[in-house]
Order: C-alpha cells, then structure tokens, then sequence
C-alpha cells in the first residue's frame, strides 16, 4: 500500500488498520474527529466496546509517531527548504497542546537549523515572553537568524495586538546583535499564520 493510496482513504478507513471496521467507526462517531479521539482521555476511550488495553496503547501512539516524524523533517545542521517544511514541523510540535508555548528556531546564516528550544509556557490563555531570554539563547548558539513561533489553544490562529507587539520587541532586540527576525508563525488548529507574509515583521 502506498503514501498516494493512503492519502486517498477516509479517516474511517485509515482507522480499521489499526481497530477493526466496527469499532472504528463508533470511536469516530462517538468522538466526532480522528483528532478529538487521539486526544481523549484514556478512561473515555476505554468505555467503548472493543478497546482494550492494547487497542488504546495503539492508538496513544499514533500522535507520537505523528511528531516524531514531522520533528525530523527539520534536524539540526539541515537547511530549511520551505516554509512548508517549517509549517509542518511546528504544526506537529505545538498545535495538539491545551496551552501555550512559546518556541524559537535558531538558524545559521545558510538557514541551517542550529536548535529548537521551547523557551517559555505558559496557560491556556496566554504566556509571558522575554526578549533578553530570547537573545541570550540565540547568541549562546551563534544564531545569525530566528524564527519565532507560538500556539493558541483555541485553535484560532490569528496574531493578537499582544502577538504583533512582542514581536516587534523581540527583532528590536535581536536587531542589536544583528540577529534576523525572519518569521513568528501563530499555530492553530491545523493551520499557521505568518506575521512576516502579513507584513507585521
């Protein structure tokens, strides 16, 4: 079976190879979404008929392979080819969480990847950034760029006024060391927005 013939299947179908066609289709229909079974409670799941143990573990497991792989799609010393790439690997990185994280993305001058750091959390509502962090941590990689990025647990991922003000603190403050800013993306709900396409950089 191959990736084109996957992609064409439903999210029912891609289920039962892992459940059978019974009990894939009343976990969908019970939960509404892949998404919002992959990421219900244990004890929710293991209430349907047909869910064991071994069923469950399955299934935790799915998301994690998810963001392990999309982690590598960026590994350190690989230049980023696209901002797509660069989309993708956030999104599996950040858009399943039930709060904020705020993350930077130090690259080389070639656009190397140099690290990945998940520098501040904060609540489901919002988190506290520091630009002196920020331009601690990517001296202390020799970074000649960044690229910022923050979730939102509701899903929307539309930059706040607060979004495009700490992002103008922080290229002010890398501007100083000359440091780029090249992009904040906001990640949402299965989507990103760049600041820098919607000329807030």
């Amino acid at each position: 079976m191959d990736e084109n013939t996957l992609r064409d299947r439903s999210d029912t179908e891609l289920l039962t190879i892992f459940v059978s066609a019974a009990v894939a289709a009343h976990l969908l229909q019970r939960f509404g979404s892949l998404r919002s079974l992959l990421h219900a409670e244990a004890a929710d799941i293991m209430a349907c008929q047909g869910v064991g143990f071994s069923r469950l573990a399955t299934l935790r497991a799915l998301p994690e392979l998810a963001r392990r792989y999309f982690s590598e799609s960026l590994p350190c010393g690989e230049t980023i080819r696209s901002p797509t790439d660069t989309e993708a690997f956030l999104k599996a990185r950040m858009q399943h969480l039930d709060h904020e994280l705020f993350c930077c993305l130090f690259l080389d001058n070639r656009h190397r990847v140099l690290r990945f750091d998940e520098l501040f959390r904060g609540t489901i509502d919002g988190t506290s950034v520091y630009p002196r962090e920020v331009v601690k941590e990517a001296l202390g990689v020799n970074a000649a760029a960044v690229i910022l990025a923050h979730n939102h647990p509701s899903g929307v991922a539309e930059p706040s006024q607060a979004d495009e003000r700490i992002t103008k603190r922080l290229k002010s403050a890398l501007e100083l060391v000359d440091i780029r800013l090249l992009d904040h993306l906001i990640i949402g709900d299965g989507r990103a927005t760049s600041l820098a396409s919607r000329g807030l950089l």
